[in-house]
Parts: C-alpha cells; structure tokens; sequence
C-alpha cells in the first residue's frame, strides 16, 4: 500500500506540476480544440485564467512531490481535476484517458490520508471562539 500512495503521489505530483507550467509558459505545444472546446480555451487564455490554474497546479504539483501539505494539495487539486474531467466529458472525449488516470490517483490519495480530511466531513461544527 505504501508504494501505491508513494506512485500516485509522484504521478499526480508530476503531471500537474508539468501540465501547471505549460500553461505558464509553452514548452508542450498541443493543437486547439475546435468547436466549443476551443472558443472556452481562448476565453480562458485571453482572461489569465489559465495563468491562475497553472500556478495553482504547479505549485500544488510540488506539494506532492515533496510530500509537504498533502492534504491541501489534494483539497486545490480536487477541483481543478473535476474541471478537467467535465470538460473532457463535454467537449473532449477522446481525451478522457489522462483525467481518468489522475482521478483515481486523486482517489487513492485522498483515501490514504483520509485522517486528515475527516474533520471536514464534521454534521455540525462549531467554531471554536464562543
């Protein structure tokens, strides 16, 4: 079980630091979707938009592979994955592979330091200064 969290955690560390600072700055240069998928992708591009996820990705990418504040990694990553598998689904199904992959790395991941994320599933919290 350790090795399996040990692989998911640098697989998905390296694929969002990688695919975070491509969106930063170009080095995988990919072909623009048509249709929908492409006019989205320019409206995020020409906005920043895409700047402020490959920030948030790269530097959550880190997190992982330096196995520091996993579960904030996880909790910024989780989002951002859900995003990408929509607009896979959506728009892009061909290319469902990759996103399918890093969910279940997300999966296994948020199982394993499932400890840390129990107090967020707390019914009825209470803020601590009554």
């Amino acid at each position: 079980m350790k090795i399996l969290v040990l692989v998911a955690r640098i697989l998905l560390g390296l694929a969002f630091l990688v695919f975070g600072l491509n969106k930063i700055v170009t080095f995988i240069h990919m072909p623009m979707p048509i249709g929908d998928a492409g006019s989205l992708m320019i409206l995020m591009f020409s906005h920043g938009w895409l700047r402020v996820v490959g920030t948030a990705e790269a530097a959550c990418g880190l997190l992982l592979l330096f196995g520091r504040f996993v579960p904030l990694a996880l909790t910024v990553l989780a989002a951002v994955g859900l995003n990408i598998l929509y607009f896979h689904f959506a728009f892009e199904p061909s290319g469902i592979y990759l996103p399918l992959l890093l969910a279940i790395c997300e999966v296994i991941l948020v199982y394993a330091y499932r400890e840390y994320f129990r107090g967020i599933f707390t019914g009825r919290a209470e803020p601590h200064w009554k």
